[in-house]
């Protein structure tokens, strides 16, 4: 595995597009920082709004009415996604020989399950018809839970990348 993983990297730094996000870009990596954190605003303000109401903050809100800032939170991943995809093609050793990189991967496994178990285990229309002051199932306040912890993992690796191992 590590072959094809160590492969892959050599590949991509021979790249055009490795070479322009390394600095061969004057702005690529700055413009990419700044995109990615727009991503993650996004993402956050708007699901973590959703989960706190799960959680019961905000109580006199209905959850639908919050449900539906949910596809800035898929935009905002959606971002995240590309600008991350660019960092890694950019310097991709710096990301395979560093364990913050894997735990960051290993919490957006867990953030991404747990939102296929909102959308496809029935969670999702558990809360559709809850009105201000309804208590959300418990189902829906354990995905609330994980779902915080998840994003917070993602965010904290994240931010140990230059700081956990020898790889920045």
């Amino acid at each position: 595995m590590w072959q094809i993983i160590n492969g892959l990297s050599k590949w991509l730094m021979t790249t055009r597009l490795s070479h322009d996000m390394a600095g061969g870009w004057k702005w690529g990596w700055a413009t990419c920082e700044t995109l990615h954190f727009i991503g993650l605003c996004l993402l956050l303000g708007s699901i973590g709004v959703l989960d706190l109401r799960m959680l019961g903050f905000a109580k006199h809100i209905p959850p639908g009415a919050i449900h539906k800032f949910v596809p800035w939170g898929v935009a905002g991943f959606a971002i995240n996604l590309i600008t991350g995809a660019l960092f890694f093609i950019g310097a991709p050793f710096q990301y395979v020989k560093n364990i913050a990189f894997l735990f960051k991967l290993i919490f957006i496994l867990i953030a991404g399950l747990n939102i296929m178990y909102f959308y496809l285990g029935g969670v999702r229309k558990q809360i559709e018809n809850l009105g201000p002051e309804d208590t959300p199932p418990l189902g829906a306040r354990i995905v609330s839970w994980v779902s915080i912890i998840a994003w917070f993992g993602v965010i904290y690796w994240g931010r140990m990348l230059p700081f956990v191992g020898n790889a920045f």
